[in-house]
């Protein structure tokens, strides 16, 4: 096994002076009064669910909170602009696509953040999720006619589906008395899913599909006319002031590369407060990776994008930790026993080892050096094998137990809401992740426990699953 550590020189970025609120709008979407002109392709939804199965499908029940587009080949939607025109701005905002669809955020109407359905993309490009898309000069040859794109730095996408969280800084162009441009509008920063994947880029012009000239204000537009894609939780702040950057020296990042499959020991923060102190982080060349609990036999995350940063483990005396370096899909916010012995599928699930007879054992690797876990539970020898699907569009799962018996269950998942939404498939925590049991598994439950929902299943033999997201 290869442990693969690259040790880059860093800058750290801190903003000096904040960002100085001029005017905030969360767009209320209970009416499309803040938008101009909307067309008939564009709607209200409560709830909205994609098709993993069928390109540009999108299923909406009838409601508000969700702005959805619903474009096709034989009836194409059009672009949607607010209302207000913006300069110097934020924006913020989640979407959610439909399988192989197109869309775009074009800040002032005039420069494109792509979405897309980029699931599983080892590589990115800038017509991909989250790219700037390229700019477009139709004199020039036609292999050089589309220039200037910029890949985000890594793919942070996820499944169709499930809602995708962006935060965009932009700075305007600006202009002089005579309508002369001064300074080039630029992308201060873009996070995707919680990752960084544009900083600091400068824009010489506006990209392919500009609704016009380049100018110091325009509407936030949502591209329509490529694909059905929703939207919600828009907010759009306008800056007095552009937050500056100041670099300052700092220990050089300790990333682990996972260019073929690669796994770490380390403690792993779940959520604030919370730390899994024997985890082993698991990641390969799909760009996809995972971190398990081995004191109970919990999948803790998953993430696509680069391996880890161990800057916090082995930087001076540590911390111990190592973090992901891509855009994680939490299952779980507290380490807790995967597998219980119950009277029945109502019964309290048990909370610690006490009385079960835990005991890990660790685990073997198998030809292409992927992990198994192993442990004893309730005098039952386990088995848990989790492997990154060779799409990188997930984790499959398989739970092997030595002495089947009727009262062994399982526990998928935790959630503040879980949704069917398909034969054997299950929408996770406000569309977080998609849970996929496979075809003879028993029938699952779905109970109330303290105000969440706890999604549970007998073993029988064996338990297969997959988790995507």
């Amino acid at each position: 096994m290869n442990i693969n550590v690259s040790k880059t020189g860093f800058t750290a970025i801190i903003w000096l002076c904040g960002t100085l609120l001029a005017f905030g709008q969360r767009i209320d979407l209970k009416d499309l009064s803040a938008f101009k002109n909307p067309s008939n392709s564009w709607s209200l939804a409560q709830n909205v669910v994609a098709d993993l199965n069928a390109e540009n499908v999108l299923k909406t029940t009838k409601g508000e909170g969700i702005l959805v587009n619903q474009s096709t080949a034989k009836k194409a939607g059009s672009d949607l602009y607010t209302v207000n025109e913006y300069g110097d701005v934020a924006v913020e905002l989640d979407y959610l696509t439909a399988k192989g669809t197109n869309s775009g955020i074009y800040l002032q109407g005039n420069y494109e953040i792509q979405i897309d359905d980029a699931w599983g993309l080892k590589n990115a490009t800038s017509s991909n999720n989250g790219g700037i898309y390229q700019r477009w000069d139709d004199s020039k040859p036609e292999a050089e006619k589309g220039f200037g794109g910029i890949a985000p730095r890594q793919n942070a996408s996820k499944a169709p589906g499930l809602w995708q969280h962006i935060k965009i800084i932009f700075q305007a162009p600006k202009f002089d008395a005579s309508g002369t441009k001064t300074q080039n509008a630029k992308i201060i920063s873009v996070e995707l899913n919680g990752v960084l994947i544009h900083e600091n880029v400068e824009l010489f012009g506006a990209t392919r599909g500009a609704a016009g000239a380049e100018k110091a204000k325009g509407p936030l537009r949502l591209q329509g006319d490529h694909g059905s894609v929703a939207f919600k939780n828009i907010s759009i702040t306008e800056l007095s002031d552009i937050p500056r950057s100041e670099q300052r020296g700092g220990a050089d990042p300790i990333y682990i590369e996972a260019a073929s499959n690669n796994m770490i020991r380390s403690f792993v923060d779940v959520v604030p407060g919370v730390r899994s102190v024997h985890a082993i982080s698991v990641g390969g060349p799909e760009k996809t990776a995972f971190s398990y609990d081995l004191d109970n036999g919990t999948l803790l995350q998953g993430w696509h994008g680069n391996f880890v940063d161990a800057t916090p483990m082995w930087d001076g005396r540590g911390n111990g930790t190592s973090r992901p370096l891509g855009s994680i899909t939490r299952f779980t916010k507290k380490p807790v026993l995967a597998i219980a012995k119950l009277a029945n599928d109502q019964a309290a699930w048990i909370t610690d080892t006490t009385g079960t007879g835990f005991r890990t054992k660790g685990y073997v690797v198998d030809n292409q050096e992927r992990p198994e876990f192993k442990y004893i539970i309730n005098g039952t020898h386990v088995t848990d094998a989790v492997k990154v699907l060779e799409n990188g569009q997930g984790l499959s799962r398989e739970i092997l137990v030595d002495k089947p018996s009727k009262d062994l269950y399982f526990l998928l998942a935790t959630a503040s809401n879980i949704e069917e939404a398909g034969k054997g498939l299950y929408l996770v925590d406000d569309k977080s992740y998609y849970i996929q049991l496979a075809d003879g598994s028993a029938k699952p439950v779905i109970r109330d426990v303290d105000g969440k929902k706890q999604f549970i299943v007998a073993i029988g033999t064996r338990l297969n699953y997959t988790i995507l997201f």
